[in-house]
């Protein structure tokens, strides 16, 4: 059986590019230098490794997918790419200058152990930064209306912060800031909630297909009759309100930046 994230790198570069928004924050939170070695750990195809390679950042991309892999070394040649885990990177101690990872951390099949290995890979006073979305947060989505029991599903695999926290300090990673973020009309990466304000994306395929919660966890009779009141609401002008009942200052996702502590 193919792996849930083989069944989307057949698509995925559809709908899955790099938004320079967040892009950019990953440069700053990561505080670059030029001739380090950096890691994003589950790269998918790459689009944010290549976006900060690009820069002017030499790096590795990890990711458990074969099909990821090749999507991304098929974009990118200038990038060393690599199958393997969180848990298991195989590569040497303290050998890279900071690691990011964009919506990897729910797929992770042992947390503890992996910003354990994570640990173990960075340079003493080195960051990490993660890019995730708390089930707190999620439960702000609109789309709960629509989709609860996918929602659910997909809630219920999202690690807390303070689980988060606590994993990195267990593994010698000092948390130094979090930072909100939400998701804006113009956004260029199209993961779960990217139609908070533009609901229409529901309604395309390939949006769908590249988003895990859709072609993994969802139940096809939910996301058809999910749709289909989505439709109405958003024909009928209802779906302002509904957007409206569910707005908070949670914030829809949140950067995680933490610095390995000097052994």
């Amino acid at each position: 059986m193919k792996a849930k994230y083989d069944i989307i790198g057949d698509g995925y570069n559809v709908s899955r590019s790099a938004d320079p928004y967040l892009a950019n924050r990953f440069l700053q939170l990561l505080d670059t230098g030029k001739n380090g070695l950096w890691l994003d750990i589950g790269c998918g195809t790459g689009n944010y490794t290549s976006e900060l390679q690009q820069k002017g950042l030499r790096f590795i991309g990890i990711d458990p997918s074969v099909q990821m892999i090749t999507e991304a070394g098929k974009k990118n040649k200038m990038i060393d790419w690599r199958v393997g885990t969180a848990e298991n990177t195989g590569l040497d101690n303290h050998s890279v200058d900071g690691i990011m990872g964009s919506l990897t951390i729910h797929h992770w099949s042992d947390f503890e152990k992996a910003f354990s290995e994570l640990s173990r890979i960075m340079k003493a006073n080195s960051r990490i930064v993660i890019f995730t979305a708390t089930p707190a947060q999620m439960e702000g989505y609109w789309l709960n209306h629509y989709f609860p029991e996918m929602l659910k599903a997909s809630i219920d695999q999202m690690p807390s912060f303070e689980r988060v926290r606590g994993a990195m300090e267990s593994a010698g990673i000092r948390v130094i800031s979090t930072e909100k973020y939400f998701v804006q009309p113009h956004l260029q990466d199209y993961f779960l909630y990217c139609g908070k304000q533009r609901p229409e994306l529901y309604f395309e395929e390939r949006v769908r297909r590249g988003i895990s919660s859709f072609s993994a966890l969802a139940n096809q009779q939910e996301v058809e009759a999910g749709l289909l009141a989505l439709r109405k609401d958003v024909d009928s002008g209802e779906i302002s309100s509904v957007i409206a009942s569910y707005q908070n200052n949670e914030g829809d996702y949140l950067f995680i930046a933490g610095q390995k502590i000097s052994s």
